[in-house]
């Protein structure tokens, strides 16, 4: 069958659009860089700007028996305008894209921190409300992203939103990479305690969750239309341990600095002020988004997933993070 992939250069797309060629499907990646490593698999990529008016992206949707749209800005800080195109107006044009050439299902990769208010969120389910503020334009923008996507579910177009939790995994462009980054600047700081648990999602994990959700589409629509599912190992995880762990990996010291949570979302207000002030492009130190996400438990029900998706994580947290960087021992 023929399988779109938006952001198929991406961390989870290159790995959905790899899987999809394993069984046998025919791919088209569209990025907006080149993917050289996809078409030495076979797939079909395409350089197109999701944020331009659908057409295009109509014709390159023609026959497909699904869309993955994985593509999306993903940043702490940035120009509202740059979420705007990235996450709202690309899933807009995706859902059009699928409605004008009658494509069957939609597959939105979505995030947690849809839910994201700032609170505790311990064992939540997908009712768990959509707050009423965001501090960031990140988890904002790919809230009306997936309401959109889930409002656009019908008779003629079955959609669903996934729901991955810090996604990390052999070919990582963003979770450990920071991490790793930060502490060689001597930039990572401790938030908080230290004893917040939270959920991680391997990529095999994560790709197997998108296509139980495309099988699911195919043969149980009612039950999956419409519907978000959060996806994660079910194994909440010590944020700040298993971060010292990768940095112990790489051979890096554990993180010893500290600030307290109150301390450290006070700093991040001002210095939100301060970039703004003086539109600054660089990414700020510390924003209250990640000040919040740092230092509260933030871990989710895969119930849903399990009973509707037939969804069952393969590995624990810690024997995913063994697999990931056993090439270090």
């Amino acid at each position: 069958m023929k399988c779109v992939v938006t952001g198929g250069g991406g961390f989870v797309g290159s790995a959905l659009c790899s899987a999809l060629v394993r069984e046998g499907h025919s791919v088209v990646a569209i990025g907006r860089r080149e993917a050289p490593a996809l078409k030495a698999l076979g797939v079909q990529t395409v350089q197109h700007d999701l944020a331009t008016t659908p057409e295009a992206l109509a014709t390159l949707c023609a026959d497909a028996a699904v869309v993955f749209h994985t593509a999306a800005h993903v940043a702490m800080w940035g120009r509202y305008e740059e979420f705007l195109r990235g996450n709202i107006l690309a899933t807009r044009h995706c859902i059009a894209a699928c409605r004008a050439a009658r494509v069957p299902v939609l597959i939105y990769t979505s995030s947690p921190a849809v839910i994201a208010d700032g609170s505790h969120l311990r064992g939540v389910d997908e009712t768990y409300p959509y707050p009423r503020h965001y501090n960031a334009h990140y988890p904002a923008t790919k809230a009306v992203a997936e309401r959109e996507v889930l409002q656009a579910n019908g008779s003629e177009l079955t959609t669903a939103a996934i729901r991955p939790h810090l996604i990390f995994g052999p070919g990582d462009t963003n979770l450990v990479p920071t991490i790793l980054k930060r502490a060689k600047a001597g930039r990572l700081v401790r938030v908080g305690n230290g004893t917040n648990r939270v959920d991680l999602t391997f990529i095999d994990d994560c790709v197997a969750a998108h296509l139980a959700a495309w099988r699911t589409a195919q043969t149980h629509v009612k039950t999956i239309g419409g519907k978000a599912f959060f996806i994660s190992q079910d194994d909440p995880t010590l944020l700040w341990k298993w971060i010292d762990h990768v940095l112990s990996l790489h051979r890096l010291p554990p993180v010893t600095r500290s600030l307290p949570t109150g301390v450290a979302r006070g700093a991040a207000f001002a210095i939100e002020g301060v970039w703004s002030l003086l539109g600054l492009r660089s990414d700020p130190p510390l924003t209250r988004f990640l000040a919040s996400e740092m230092s509260t438990d933030h871990f989710f029900s895969i119930a849903r997933a399990r009973s509707v998706l037939g969804y069952q994580p393969q590995c624990s947290v810690m024997e995913a993070t063994e697999r990931t960087f056993t090439s270090l021992r």
